[in-house]
């Protein structure tokens, strides 16, 4: 079984961005609650699972920073799920893909 979601939202590296502490933590908040809101039908799915994050952006970023720029939503999904985001019954994978629009696809497979 597989669910497939995208959540229109811009990810950004982390570790490169220069900004005021209270704006990154409104943009992780923003992301983690967009993850859980648009995950809901995922709590109906069992576990283990596999969880696929697609960063969708015109340009690609390397991959630590790839997964730091999709935590927040790590973070939304594993609130969903009810999980620290490190339960092993949970498998985290990430890629990339070139588009104009910015958004993360999240493909959920038991």
């Amino acid at each position: 079984m597989s669910i497939t979601f995208r959540i229109p939202i811009e990810t950004v590296s982390l570790t490169n961005v220069r900004e005021h502490w209270a704006k990154k933590a409104r943009r992780a908040k923003a992301q983690r609650s967009a993850a859980f809101v648009m995950t809901a039908p995922i709590v109906r799915m069992g576990l283990p699972l596999t969880v696929m994050l697609t960063r969708i952006s015109p340009r690609a970023l390397d991959d630590d920073n790839l997964r730091g720029a999709l935590k927040s939503i790590r973070d939304g999904i594993a609130d969903r799920l009810g999980l620290d985001d490190r339960d092993e019954r949970v498998t985290w994978r990430y890629a990339q893909a070139k588009g104009k629009e910015r958004a993360v696809e999240v493909r959920v497979t038991t």
